[in-house]
């Protein structure tokens, strides 16, 4: 009986623990999303601005010498920002609706073996990205002397962790499938809310 009892009382602590954490998580993705479409759209417009510039100068002969350096080095940052911001939402290449058309039993397998392949290979990004910065020294930029090359190939290993948190943020709904966690509690959130016990009596 005491055994039963202790038993009961673990599973109910575990599931009231579940929604904290799953509360917790999703305050931090959102966190998460906010900087990273903040940094995109500040990308975006710092490369706008940057390409209509260049545009502008070489119309009045005037070329700027740092223009294709600096655009360059701005779209692969938009590149690599924009990426785990799509990572975040799972919107990369792939067959979302084909896996979660599996039975459990194969899908699983098939998730796990895909994120080992992308977890890996953004392992060894932020390693060899990581490298890069002994190699690199005191370099800099061939149009912008003051600017140092660690600065502008920072990218590399710092948008390949954000990748790798992107997916291992976003693990547990892709492991649970379609009809799960956060998606059901937003669900369930929406009822509660449009419920009778929730309206308010016309007066």
């Amino acid at each position: 009986m005491r055994t039963h009892w202790a038993s009961s009382t673990g599973r109910s602590a575990r599931c009231a623990d579940h929604p904290s954490r799953l509360r917790m998580r999703r305050r931090f993705r959102n966190g998460l999303q906010r900087a990273l479409e903040f940094a995109v759209v500040a990308l975006m417009v710092a490369l706008a601005l940057v390409v209509v510039l260049g545009v502008v100068f070489r119309r009045f002969g005037a070329a700027l010498v740092w223009y294709d350096e600096v655009a360059s080095i701005l779209l692969a940052w938009l590149t690599f920002y924009g990426a785990a911001l799509a990572a975040l939402h799972r919107a990369h290449i792939g067959f979302p609706k084909l896996v979660d058309g599996l039975p459990p039993r194969f899908r699983r397998p098939l998730i796990l073996l895909g994120e080992v392949f992308v977890l890996g290979f953004f392992m060894v990004t932020a390693w060899a990205g990581w490298r890069v910065f002994g190699i690199l020294g005191g370099e800099t930029l061939v149009s912008l002397p003051w600017v140092p090359q660690r600065l502008v190939q920072s990218v590399i290993p710092i948008g390949a962790i954000l990748f790798i948190i992107a997916e291992l943020v976003t693990l547990p709904e892709v492991w649970e499938g379609p009809g799960s966690g956060e998606g059901d509690s937003r669900e369930g959130d929406s009822k509660a809310g449009d419920s009778p016990e929730h309206s308010v009596a016309p007066v």
